[in-house]
This record gives structure tokens, sequence and C-alpha cells, in this order.
């Protein structure tokens, strides 16, 4: 990640939601590891939740989040698979003011280095929606670890150049 000394770092108010029918705070690895990533790099968590894998509920706290100006960043994991229970996408992709096409494809190349062709199976997306920016990664700790590590994280931080979305959030910038 290529930083740049005449920038400091911007901590953003970030909220995690894990998307399952069987994790509880006790076993939500995924929703701890992000926790523990995002405020280790020096952001700070507003809300954290676990949802049943369910549209409406997944949608429901999403919106809520999206309307709280203190928000500046979700990330949910879980529920961006293929069976019938996975209905993250289907939950966010409505909210959306604009797709970042290009998390799902670079996420999906970077996992393709661990998991070869099951990767194919995750429809890992990435949007904004009300100057809101919104990441849906598997609900997988390693998936998590490679979704923030190697994407979310570098994207996160207003020192990585030439370009991050921190440039992009003008309620930041402007105070």
């Amino acid at each position: 990640m290529p930083e740049s000394r005449e920038r400091q770092f911007i901590p953003l108010n970030i909220a995690v939601l894990t998307v399952s029918d069987t994790r509880t705070e006790d076993n939500d690895t995924s929703g701890k590891l992000l926790v523990q990533r995002l405020t280790e790099a020096g952001h700070r968590l507003v809300h954290k939740a676990i949802v049943r894998d369910d549209v409406y509920r997944i949608r429901a706290t999403v919106s809520h989040w999206i309307a709280d100006d203190q928000v500046n960043v979700i990330i949910t994991t879980g529920g961006t698979g293929v069976t019938g229970r996975d209905g993250t996408p289907e939950a966010i992709k409505p909210l959306l003011d604009k797709e970042i096409e290009g998390f799902g494809e670079v996420f999906r190349t970077l996992s393709y280095e661990q998991i070869k062709t099951s990767t194919l199976q995750s429809r890992a997306l990435a949007g904004v929606v009300n100057g809101t920016y919104i990441f849906c990664v598997p609900g997988s700790s390693g998936a998590c670890r490679t979704a923030w590590d190697q994407v979310i994280a570098p994207q996160l931080d207003y020192r990585t150049r030439p370009c991050n979305l921190v440039e992009l959030m003008p309620r930041l910038l402007e105070s």
C-alpha cells in the first residue's frame, strides 16, 4: 500500500453487520475479526449487530445506519453465497446509489489465489449510498481477512495513493 507522508490518517466511523442464522456475539469470529482490524487501523466502531439472513432485516438495519450521519462505512459479513438463505446482495443492491463493481472483481481475484474456483460462489459487492460506503463480504474469517487487509483497509486510508475512497467523502474533508 503506497503511502504519502504529506497526508494524515483520517479515522472513519464504521458499522459492522454479521448476517447469520446461527452466529451469536460469542461465536461471531468474522465480525470480531473485522472489529479488531478496523480498530487496530485507527478507525472507530460505531455500531455492531448480528441479524438473521433475511433480506428485510438486513435492509432495515443497513438503512438505519445509512440514515445515521455519524456512519461513514458499513461492512457486512455473511449472506453472500448462492444458497437459498443467502440474501445480502438482494438486500443491499436496491439501496445503492452506485455499485462499485471493481470491489467484487478484485476480491474474487485475490480469493482465487487461496481457494481457487470456489471463489466464483462469492457474491461480494460494494457501493455507495447517501455518501456512505458499503462493503458486503463473505462470512468466513479468511474472506474477511482478505477483503479487509488487501482491499478495504487501503481504500479507507486517506494516505493511500494514487487515490482512495476517503477523498470522495466531502463531509470528512470539509471539517
